[in-house]
């Protein structure tokens, strides 16, 4: 399809700010929603909305089988393969923050080690800093090169008996660099520790089998891949799902309750404690299969390779521009960067008033922008929805905002 045919499925894209386009470039953040999602959304909540898996009405079975069929869905989509399984939550965060609780309440002890890489959002970081101080274990700290690429040929040396897991960015959310999982999950493998990947941007840009990467956890948010907010996926291999404790207790992940003593379904109705978010994770069906169909259309890959050829050009030749995350290879669309003697809330905010929105700040990585030695950048983040006169027409509104600031 045409760039132009897809972003007719996208109503937002017609949006003006202060009289000008809308040029929507804070995908990283959150992506625009389809009508085929936003329609899904509209008739669960008008026509099937009832509470799952509990009644035996009519309306209870209609939401109960969109939302198990969306599990279904998902399982298909990641290739589980039935050697683990998909818990629904509230996003990435939420994701990662069960997994850190109920791995770290059954495997983790005093002195224990979990690894993290620098180039982690918080969300994979400050989850695994609060169970270690529970627990009495430690943090251990995966860096980068000067390009953004993980040093993965340090992580040999960083592996120890006493590391438990290790949790890394499938692509940084800040670098744009697709970094080696399946590799990293070779080498933890072969010391026995487990890999939990924070797939936020990884299941946008690419077509996730974690089959294939053989990780032990997966996790990815809604939000970022088209899908509603509220919504988020958890995969884990069974061995360690069905080992790991609830992270919350309430409705639906019991298999029985009494004041003696309680006993937990099994995965995953054991971390789906409460009422779900029915009307909405099955809106990661259409949102899904339409991230498949853009993956895969090849004159939606050249236009975005175009768009990508683009930007990295114009930003690397730009002598007030750095670029980080500066390997071409192996580099999605996404682009953080500083221009020298500019404040970068200052040039989003000039940005804004020409309809471009981006992201600047620290992107929820504090450690990172302390390794770059930075207090903050500006990143553009693209989707196949965007077109590269959008992406002339940024560069062009940058350096006009650039030479008004410097």
């Amino acid at each position: 399809m045409t760039v132009e045919e897809l972003r007719s499925r996208f109503p937002a894209l017609d949006t003006n700010v202060y009289g000008k386009s809308l040029v929507y470039l804070d995908n990283a953040a959150t992506s625009q929603r389809p009508f085929s999602v936003i329609q899904l959304v509209d008739t669960l909540a008008f026509t099937e909305n009832a509470n799952i898996h509990r009644a035996v009405h009519r309306l209870s079975s209609l939401a109960t089988a969109r939302y198990e069929e969306a599990r279904a869905f998902v399982r298909s989509y990641i290739n589980a393969d039935g050697s683990g399984d998909v818990v629904f939550t509230s996003g990435a965060t939420s994701a990662i923050n069960l997994v850190a609780f109920s791995f770290g309440e059954a495997f983790v002890s005093p002195g224990d080690e979990v690894i993290v890489s620098v180039d982690n959002h918080h969300s994979n970081i400050v989850p695994w800093q609060m169970m270690c101080s529970r627990k009495g274990a430690q943090i251990k700290v995966l860096d980068i090169k000067e390009n953004g690429v993980l040093e993965v040929e340090g992580l040999e040396k960083l592996i120890s008996e006493r590391t438990k897991i290790i949790a890394i960015p499938h692509i940084s959310n800040v670098l744009g660099i697709i970094n080696p999982v399946k590799e990293i999950c070779k080498i933890a493998h072969s010391r026995g520790v487990p890999v939990l990947i924070d797939g936020a941007q990884g299941i946008v840009h690419s077509r996730v089998d974690v089959s294939d990467l053989d990780c032990d956890f997966y996790v990815f948010s809604g939000h970022k891949v088209y899908a509603p907010t509220g919504t988020g996926v958890l995969y884990g291999k069974s061995e360690w799902l069905e080992n790991m404790p609830p992270y919350m207790g309430g409705g639906e992940m019991i298999e029985s309750v009494s004041f003696s003593g309680t006993t937990y379904a099994r995965s995953p109705q054991k971390f789906e404690a409460g009422t779900q978010n029915f009307n909405s994770a099955p809106a990661l069906v259409p949102a899904l299969s339409l991230t498949a169909e853009m993956l895969k259309d090849k004159e939606l890959i050249v236009k975005q390779n175009a768009v990508f050829d683009y930007i990295f050009d114009a930003l690397e030749a730009n002598p007030r521009v750095t670029l980080f995350g500066s390997s071409r290879e192996n580099k999605v669309p996404l682009f953080s960067f500083s221009v020298d003697g500019a404040h970068h809330e200052d040039l989003a905010l000039i940005l804004d008033k020409n309809g471009i929105a981006l992201r600047s700040g620290q992107m929820c990585a504090e450690p990172l922008m302390d390794r770059l030695g930075v207090t903050g950048l500006l990143r553009a983040s693209f989707a196949p929805y965007n077109t590269l006169s959008e992406a002339e027409y940024f560069i062009s509104c940058l350096e006009k905002a650039i030479n008004m600031l410097v």
